[in-house]
């Protein structure tokens, strides 16, 4: 007997469980640092760009997918053709190994927030922060914590679990998000933060800047992975697919626009470069708002953003791995969430432990926690999206008029669709290999 899948009860259920599935991590602790590092402005200005008139095809696709067939990334792909349930099967393989990494930095969040809740602030948070993340307990405790706190949602289901989560965390989220960004402008730096921000330099424009754009922009959209095709399937049949993505596109860029409105004056008033890296989060950050008033508050409220950012997008992330083994193994629910958590338990524990006894141990000269990061952010990401944007353009008669409509527009985002992206998403490819 076929179970009716179930549906988002109302249209801000799913864009607000959409935006959570891409406001994540990439939002707050990635955007901020890769902004930096590539020029800030022309940067921002490329990415708005890329996700704008790129990154639009794929994501639109996915909830088509989604849309039309109802089903997990494994049936979805089978249902078009069943040579290619194999592709499914790699877009799970992708879902259920970012989590391995990505819910290490859930537990480095989960420490922190512990931190500034207690008052005990350290002296020196770059001596404090190696030290804690090559311990062999609590970072691997914190991890599996974070990871069993995030598997709640799946295991209650799509509309007592997840919409339910979102629906609170994601209000939450963006109040905390502007407090913070109030606060970051009232400082002296804020001036040349916001010049950094959105003066161009275009001196600084070049291809590798564009491809770093265009990889933050897939990361951050969670293209890809089966995660979109996967909350698409959940929509109800009078949703608009172009008016959802761009909402959901435009929900996504001014909360990473308002995470860099939040970060670099806060930056440039205590001196730091804006291109620190991914250690701005947990280096910099803090010790900038340990010498602030009130630094505990403003330190809590900043690690607590993290939280609610990480753990909605590992919501999404862990139920595309739960629905497709309920569907393919034929098991509940709950026995698919403790499959999944059991998997991503059992590897990310050497992703954890590669900061500390396990720092020697290289993959391709790259510890656990960088290979898994590289691996899927820079090869299966890209590869995925552009066996989605095959498939749709050239494997599925008319798909580009249930995307994006009959006429003019229809027309442009087919010659997109089946010609422009994929050559874009070859280039990032060679690129990352």
């Amino acid at each position: 007997m076929e179970v009716k899948r179930p549906e988002w009860t109302s249209h801000f259920s799913f864009i607000a469980a959409t935006v959570g599935s891409a406001v994540g991590l990439g939002n707050i602790w990635r955007f901020p640092y890769i902004m930096g590092k590539n020029g800030g402005a022309v940067f921002l200005l490329t990415y708005l760009l890329l996700i704008a008139f790129i990154c639009i095809i794929p994501l639109c696709c996915e909830l088509t997918m989604g849309k039309i067939y109802k089903k997990d990334a494994i049936n979805t792909f089978s249902a078009i053709n069943p040579k290619y349930k194999w592709f499914g099967w790699l877009c799970i393989f992708t879902v259920t190994l970012i989590p391995c990494f990505y819910f290490v930095v859930g537990g480095w969040i989960l420490n922190y927030i512990w931190v500034f809740l207690t008052g005990n602030l350290p002296d020196n948070f770059a001596v404090y922060f190696s030290n804690f993340s090559s311990q062999i307990f609590m970072p691997c405790f914190l991890t599996i914590l974070f990871l069993i706190l995030t598997a709640i949602f799946p295991y209650r289901g799509v509309n007592s679990g997840i919409e339910k989560a979102n629906n609170i965390m994601m209000p939450a989220f963006t109040l905390f998000l502007f407090i913070l960004a109030v606060f970051a402008l009232t400082l002296p730096g804020a001036k040349d933060g916001l010049l950094f921000m959105f003066k161009p330099d275009f001196s600084q424009f070049d291809k590798t800047m564009i491809l770093t754009a265009l990889g933050q922009a897939l990361f951050t959209l969670s293209i890809g992975m089966g995660t979109i095709l996967t909350y698409g399937s959940y929509m109800k049949e009078n949703t608009n697919i172009l008016k959802s993505a761009y909402t959901l596109i435009i929900c996504d860029t001014i909360i990473a626009i308002s995470a860099g409105i939040m970060i670099f004056p806060i930056v440039f008033s205590f001196g730091v470069q804006p291109s620190a890296g991914a250690t701005l989060a947990f280096i910099s950050m803090p010790q900038m708002f340990s010498e602030l008033p009130f630094a505990s508050v403003f330190g809590l409220v900043f690690f607590i953003l993290l939280f609610f950012a990480s753990i909605t997008s590992g919501i999404s992330m862990m139920e595309t791995t739960v629905a497709a083994f309920m569907d393919n193994l034929n098991i509940s629910r709950k026995k698919s969430t403790i499959l999944t958590v059991f998997i991503i338990g059992l590897i990310s524990i050497p992703a954890t432990l590669s900061f500390g006894v396990l720092k020697d141990f290289k993959l391709c000269d790259k510890t656990i926690f960088d290979f898994l990061d590289y691996t899927t952010s820079n090869l299966f990401l890209p590869f995925n999206t552009l066996i989605i944007c095959l498939i749709a353009g050239w494997c599925i008669p008319y798909f580009w008029e249930k995307a994006f409509g009959k006429g003019f527009i229809g027309s442009i985002f087919n010659i997109l669709l089946k010609f422009i992206v994929p050559f874009i998403l070859i280039c990032v490819l060679v690129s990352g290999i």
